[in-house]
């Protein structure tokens, strides 16, 4: 596939001309190498506002980062080459640390979208999928996007948040304790943590976790947010009975009880 901006055709006047504000729809790159769904996923998004490019693979992916401004990845699990894992896991160590990425594959099973959410997407849908759904959980995940500044190119400072005895690299995605040893983080638990250090004192119900670390709404009996915050309990080496980070509030979720010191690194 020829690596090109293919919504300009669907896309209202110069909106590939305006400039990106926190209020704007973004630019989103899809990354599939079967075409035809490309062009119906850039149709259908443009038609929302959003600027669309098209890759199919790995090299045309990074080709469009190094020279647009990207808000979103739509990104395949099964890809010629570089797989979509692979890719995920690459961004996320060192060339787009920040960049939401929803993955696609037509693999449903638990144990893919389980590997694609370690490996670092922020969201993930199964082939075939309702373009309503896909656009809604564009919107999601742009929305919690704009709680952190976004730069495909690493240009910002690093973004690291400080608690306690720990500090978060946000863009390393790992924490780093008070004797300067580093614990590596999974996606989930990384996202989960940032969602609660960007909202300290405050319950937070399970399903507000669930929508702002996986961008959907929690399903009958999900129970995925408790695992998560029990590993995340464990890296955070917490005292089960007097728990100094993360309280659990009966019937109503949790709450991030440390104060959090934003710091910016150049």
């Amino acid at each position: 596939m020829k690596t090109r901006d293919i919504a300009s055709a669907a896309a209202p006047p110069d909106a590939h001309e305006a400039p990106d504000t926190p209020e704007a729809p973004g630019h989103i790159l899809v990354v599939d190498d079967d075409a035809q769904l490309v062009e119906l996923l850039a149709e259908h998004l443009s038609r929302e506002g959003f600027r669309v490019s098209g890759a199919g693979n790995a090299h045309e992916m990074r080709a469009v980062l190094a020279r647009e401004r990207i808000q979103l990845i739509v990104l395949d699990l099964m890809l010629p080459g570089e797989n979509g894992l692979s890719i995920c896991r690459a961004l996320r160590a060192r060339e787009a640390p920040a960049l939401p990425i929803l993955m696609l594959s037509a693999r449903g099973d638990e144990a893919d979208r389980v590997l694609g959410l370690e490996m670092g997407a922020d969201d993930y849908l199964a082939k075939p999928m309702s373009p309503r759904e896909l656009l809604a959980r564009v919107r999601a995940l742009l929305r919690r996007s704009r709680l952190m500044p976004v730069d495909t190119n690493l240009r910002a400072p690093v973004r690291q948040l400080h608690f306690g005895d720990w500090r978060l690299d946000t863009a390393a995605r790992h924490l780093v304790d008070a004797n300067g040893v580093t614990v590596p983080l999974t996606g989930g638990e990384h996202r989960l943590l940032q969602v609660l250090l960007s909202h300290p004192q405050r319950v937070l119900s399970r399903d507000q976790l669930l929508s702002l670390t996986q961008g959907r709404d929690a399903e009958g009996f999900d129970r995925s947010i408790d695992l998560l915050m029990s590993r995340l309990r464990k890296r955070l080496r917490e005292d089960p009975k007097a728990p100094r980070y993360i309280r659990t509030v009966r019937n109503e979720g949790y709450q991030f009880c440390a104060a959090v010191r934003v710091v910016h690194t150049p």
